[in-house]
């Protein structure tokens, strides 16, 4: 099997200005979700959609006449990582930005969630002990665990805002989930600094 004729720009004439053109008329993606991979946590997008105005969740696949899906009409674009913590989402941002052109990014952490069950300490050293491996110097310690949610969300927003690969007219939203009631209560919303 040629899996070359799986890939955009093993195609011939590929033009990747118009490659990128395409991308944001097929899929209108405007919002990055960062969520947590906790399966409680599944239906954050559902009410990241619902808290904010003209987002669709999950939205429609769209086929071509001959019934390959070439479109969809949600634009929401999850990220699912540990604790929902921006770090791990970093070059997401960047990769959505480039194809789709995104205007919001939302940061949501969860109640009850596992990142606050344990220390960077004690993640450090269990690994150690564990696996016989020193990652002490692989993480900034404020991004590893969840010591409480309202400084890891300033954190995590802030995080978005000062780095490079985000594009500086987003909006960016920190919201905690409720895990029992499926509730979002904005903690942090930073809003570009000039329009678009």
């Amino acid at each position: 099997m040629d899996f070359d004729t799986y890939a955009f720009s093993k195609q011939p004439g590929f033009v990747e200005t118009e490659m990128r053109k395409a991308f944001k008329q097929a899929v209108p993606l405007r919002t990055v979700v960062v969520y947590c991979y906790d399966p409680r946590a599944v239906n954050i997008p559902h009410a990241v959609a619902k808290a904010m105005r003209g987002e669709v969740y999950p939205g429609q696949i769209i086929h071509d006449d001959g019934g390959r899906k070439i479109a969809s009409t949600t634009t929401i674009f999850p990220v699912v990582v540990a604790g929902g913590r921006a770090v791990d989402a970093l070059r997401s941002i960047t990769v959505a930005q480039h194809l789709f052109g995104i205007r919001n990014i939302v940061v949501v952490h969860h109640t009850y969630c596992g990142a606050t069950s344990f220390t960077p300490e004690g993640l450090i050293a269990a690994f150690n002990t564990e696996q016989g491996v020193d990652i002490s110097a692989l993480y900034d310690r404020s991004n590893i665990a969840i010591a409480d949610y309202e400084s890891s969300l300033k954190r995590d927003t802030r995080l978005f805002r000062e780095w490079k690969g985000t594009p500086k007219n987003v909006d960016i939203y920190g919201y905690l989930f409720n895990i029992d009631t499926e509730a979002l209560t904005l903690i942090v919303e930073d809003r570009a600094a000039f329009s678009r």
